[in-house]
This record gives structure tokens, C-alpha cells and sequence, in this order.
């Protein structure tokens, strides 16, 4: 599936670099799940062989560990920026493109105002 970035189409297109993204997850979480599960399958001993079944324990931690990533990456969307301060100064008002802040520009009095 990585072969596919050598195409240009797949490489400038977020969509497709989100699907291959997920497949090279799955393909290592995959990996790690193949190296774990058989090296807990097979014992030393040919008399303790069987299969490998997760114990609550084994699932609470693995659903713990999915929700504390998922936490910590709704925190990090929420308290950072999706955009940058630098480029926020040319949007709000008495911003400025060269690098220095200035004051929103002062309003004029209405007329019969008393200061």
C-alpha cells in the first residue's frame, strides 16, 4: 500500500494519504499483535502449549490505553492552535503584516459626547 506514494496523484490528494495512513497503522499494529500473541502461545514447555485468550485485565488495558491516546489528542485539538498566532495578526483587526502589534485605531467621539 506505501508503493502507491510514488504516484503523484496518491501523494497530493489528504484523502488518500488518510487511507494509506490507516492501512500502515493497521499493518503495524498488526506486527506487534502477531509478535506478542505467538510468543505467548507457544511456552517452552510442549505441555503448556494452547491458545492465547486475554484475560480482563489484558482487554482493560488495551481499552485503557485506546482512550487515554484518544483523551490526550482531544486535549491537544482543544488547547492548540490549528492556527498559527503569526497569521492570525493579518486577520484581527490592528494587526499588521510587518511583525509589530499595533492598537486597534481609536474611534472618534460622538457628537455631543461629553469625554
Amino acid at each position: 500500500m506505501p508503493q502507491l506514494l510514488w504516484l503523484r496523484r496518491f501523494r497530493t490528494s489528504p484523502f488518500w494519504l488518510f487511507v494509506i495512513s490507516m492501512f500502515v497503522s493497521v499493518g503495524m499494529w498488526l506486527e506487534r499483535f502477531i509478535i506478542i500473541v505467538t510468543s505467548l502461545h507457544r511456552d517452552f514447555l510442549p505441555s503448556s502449549w494452547g491458545l492465547y485468550k486475554g484475560t480482563i485485565w489484558d482487554w482493560g488495558t488495551f481499552i485503557g490505553t485506546i482512550g487515554l491516546f484518544l483523551s490526550l489528542i482531544f486535549l491537544f485539538i482543544r488547547f492548540l492552535p490549528m492556527i498559527s498566532i503569526f497569521e492570525m495578526r493579518t486577520i484581527v483587526p490592528g494587526g499588521s503584516e510587518g511583525g509589530e502589534y499595533t492598537t486597534a485605531p481609536e474611534q472618534e467621539p460622538e457628537a455631543g459626547a461629553v469625554p
